[in-house]
């Protein structure tokens, strides 16, 4: 029992290492530019989503993939694409419903979905609209580099962390979960599938809220490790994170 105690601690501590590696990328007091290129998947993709401008190479694979081994992106890549689907609703749209939105950022993560070039990144919100795209691979580190300087020439400010994220709360979860139900019960997923659905979903809109509630990346943050910690306890997720180490196949179960 204590050895058990002392592997959830490490795993957790391991799970704030990453997160707060993530963050820092985001919060840092100087611009951060990354330069992905060729296979870029999970904490590749989840240190990508949080700086301050992408130059990516144009033949670039990205994705979050972690569903694939039974857990869900814990490095800030949940929380980030839930903020990064609630920015995408139009501005002064005070009638638009919000659940479409967050619906995608479910679909996205839950399907691994996987872009197979820089442009179609773009789509699945894994780039920006203020990200930029390197055609010649050769040149990326260097068009990189000019990016950064002009962001610091330019009087560069670092981001303030945000307190103003909406969570959906209980009604968005139900409504979630029924369509996980649905995929289950027509055998398109496994039981551990919708186990890895529901965990991802309850981040999304905010854990156990009874009602739409503005809350902090933080509090996204911990339902991240919570999940994360909870899936990777599970046998079927270690059976999954066993195959894939073993053959690089993932392991439907």
């Amino acid at each position: 029992m204590e050895a058990q105690e002392e592997n959830w601690e490490e795993l957790d501590m391991m799970a704030r290492v990453f997160q707060n590696a993530t963050m820092s990328l985001r919060y840092s007091p100087k611009p951060v530019v990354v330069a992905p290129f060729q296979m870029v998947f999970g904490g590749g993709c989840e240190m990508v989503l949080h700086a301050d401008r992408v130059r990516a190479a144009a033949e670039t694979y990205i994705g979050l993939v972690e569903v694939g081994v039974g857990i869900i992106p814990a490095g800030g890549g949940t929380k980030e694409m839930l903020v990064r689907a609630l920015d995408a609703i139009p501005k002064g749209a005070d009638d638009a419903d919000p659940f479409p939105f967050v619906k995608r950022a479910f679909e996205t993560i839950a399907l691994a979905k996987v872009a197979t070039s820089a442009e179609e990144a773009r789509g699945y919100g894994f780039l920006s609209a203020d990200d930029t795209v390197s055609m010649n691979a050769d040149r990326l580190i260097a068009d990189a580099k000019k990016e950064v300087l002009s962001l610091a020439s330019s009087g560069y400010v670092a981001p303030q962390q945000r307190t103003d994220i909406l969570a959906l709360g209980n009604s968005a979860l139900s409504t979630l979960k029924l369509g996980i139900h649905q995929m289950k019960r027509a055998g398109y997923i496994s039981d551990h599938d919708a186990e890895i659905g529901t965990q991802l979903a309850r981040i999304l809109t905010g854990g156990d809220l009874n009602h739409p509630t503005r809350v902090s990346e933080q509090y996204l943050l911990d339902l991240e490790r919570e999940a994360f910690l909870k899936l990777v306890s599970m046998r079927k997720t270690q059976e999954r994170l066993g195959h894939m180490l073993k053959t690089g196949k993932p392991l439907r179960n």
